[in-house]
């Protein structure tokens, strides 16, 4: 998670820690009385995203960065690490509940290849992905908070094109699934990480302690998340819906887009948000990441002075990210982490694209102003 800019100090104020506990967990009982037990649960596991996230101070962005600037491979393995350990339950558990559990399963596609390099090439710019910019914005960092909402608009925007993008080409959807899919599962995931450690700096591969933590309790989370919510862990279809209520509140008209005039979807945009799993976990991971902030100082550190151009860069990085990950059936995610864990060759795909979209993320992020002045 970047750390580069931060909203403007505010002390924890005068309720106790026990007392802001007390509240979080009143809350969740109040969305499990009012939507249901699943949901009050789903967002209390969102809630755990966010605390493991910003408490192990752990992402997606940043170990990629990292693995391209210094050859540290330890952010990537242990995001490989997590993969495979909610690959090893989640693929046995779409195999015997079927109709109740589903995968995070897309096609490949020209949109959704192009989708990813994109989106890749965004999320260096912000240094936040779809679960970094929650907890960026949730963190109080500045950056997140601005890129979040134009993030929404263009997931929505991406989602209300989707179809002219699909019609441009696509293959079939293409899953693995039972023992045998799990086996080439970990094998693709062994071979990955055999490349991170042939082109990582010597010593790379020790994972340090708190990226042990993040892995284990990520993957513990996910697979409750699958379990609970009957759907992986993702965050992009949240994010436009939240834009889509908005649009139909003010009068708009979502006829016009196949997407959203979609049954299961029209459906969803006129429920309640406590009904939608993925906007719960994305609630929850915006107040697990603010409860973290807030329980270690507030949200008091430094603030980097940006140009204009860095800021108009951030506003069009978040449209970007929204638009093109839902080209790409996610981020990293809903694509990478919880599309390879249960299945999807698309995950394999889209980390190919968004990896390469990286570099080319990393070297523009100078160029528009983004690295701050002290």
């Amino acid at each position: 998670m970047t750390q580069a800019t931060a909203l403007p100090a505010s002390a924890p104020g005068t309720l106790s820690r026990a007392s802001v506990l007390l509240l979080v967990s009143a809350l969740v009982v109040g969305v499990a009385l009012v939507a249901g037990p699943r949901s009050g649960a789903v967002l209390a596991i969102g809630l755990g995203f966010g605390l493991a996230l910003e408490g192990f101070r752990f992402g997606f962005t940043g170990p990629w960065r990292r693995m391209i600037l210094e050859r540290d491979a330890s952010g990537l393995l242990a995001q490989l690490l997590a993969i495979g350990i909610v690959a090893c339950a989640a693929l046995p558990l779409l195999a015997a509940n079927g109709a109740e559990l589903k995968g995070a399963h897309a096609p490949i596609g020209l949109a959704m290849v192009g989708g990813a390099f994109v989106f890749g090439a965004a999320m260096q710019i912000v240094l936040g992905c779809g679960s970094g910019t929650l907890v960026n914005a949730g963190s109080g960092n500045a950056v997140g908070a601005v890129a979040l909402p134009f993030f929404a608009i263009g997931s929505f925007a991406g989602a209300y094109h989707l179809t002219w993008w699909t019609d441009l080409g696509s293959l079939p959807v293409m899953a693995l699934s039972g023992v045998g899919g799990l086996a080439v599962t970990l094998a693709g995931l062994a071979g990955l990480a055999v490349l991170a450690l042939v082109l990582g700096r010597k010593g790379s591969h020790r994972l340090p302690a708190r990226y042990w933590g993040a892995a284990l309790v990520l993957a513990a989370l996910a697979i409750l998340h699958l379990v609970v919510a009957g759907q992986p862990w993702g965050v992009v279809y949240g994010l436009g819906l939240w834009v889509a209520k908005a649009v139909v509140a003010v009068g708009g008209d979502l006829s016009g887009s196949v997407f959203w005039s979609a049954p299961a979807n029209a459906a969803q945009v006129e429920a309640s948000l406590l009904t939608d799993m993925t906007s719960l976990t994305d609630l929850g991971i915006i107040g697990g990441a603010a409860l973290v902030a807030w329980w270690r100082a507030g949200f008091a550190s430094p603030v980097g002075v940006l140009p204009a151009r860095a800021w108009v860069a951030v506003i069009v990085a978040g449209l970007v990210l929204g638009y093109s990950s839902r080209l790409a059936f996610g981020c990293n995610i809903g694509a990478f982490f919880s599309g390879i864990a249960t299945g999807s060759a698309h995950g394999w795909v889209w980390f190919v694209a968004a990896f390469a979209g990286s570099y080319v993320g990393i070297r523009l992020r100078p160029a528009l102003g983004l690295e701050a002045r002290r």
